[in-house]
């Protein structure tokens, strides 16, 4: 990639993450991004359709991110203590760009993304447990049931609450 390409991308995400922090995506506009960017819209506009496309593209790269540090997806299956561990330490190590990039109208799709890459991830190198409704309901169980207890149980520390999620997932493939 062109080294002004990376350069303008790099200012365009960096003006993103700056405005997003204060404000919500529905009240993000492109002249201020641009502004902040010191861009033209011009220029913003041959890389994002709208402050939307930039935002999902940047949703994209964190659960890329999240699902590249599961390592083996079956994990999920065989080893649910180990697997809910990596799970929980990639939000953590990401905890400040996913509540930024993922608050207010944004807040629920971070499970459902990581839900379905999960299972993009799974099916794709295991295409017999797509249809399986028991396999399907507990990656969607441990996904979504996993992320909130964890967020809603801020008070104990992680590793309590990544110790107690990761029980009870061993428990219920039992």
């Amino acid at each position: 990639m062109d080294i002004r390409t990376e350069k303008t991308r790099r200012s365009i995400y960096n003006a993103f993450i700056c405005i997003r922090s204060r404000k919500p995506l529905e009240k993000l506009t492109v002249k201020e991004l641009c502004e902040k960017a010191q861009i033209n819209k011009s220029t913003f506009y041959v890389y994002y359709r709208d402050v939307y496309d930039l935002s999902d593209k940047i949703e994209s790269e964190i659960v890329s991110s999240v699902i590249k540090s599961l390592g083996n997806a079956d994990d999920i299956f065989n080893n649910p203590n180990e697997f809910t561990k990596k799970l929980f330490i990639a939000y953590s190590s990401q905890s400040s760009l996913i509540e930024t990039v993922f608050s207010g109208s944004r807040s629920e799709r971070l499970p459902d993304r990581i839900e379905t890459a999960l299972k993009e991830m799974i099916f794709s190198s295991r295409p017999e447990l797509k249809n399986s409704k028991e396999k399907n309901l507990f990656i969607t169980f441990s996904v979504y049931g996993g992320y909130y207890t964890y967020n809603k149980n801020q008070n104990y520390n992680f590793d309590e609450r990544v110790e107690f999620i990761s029980s009870m997932a061993k428990k219920l493939l039992k």
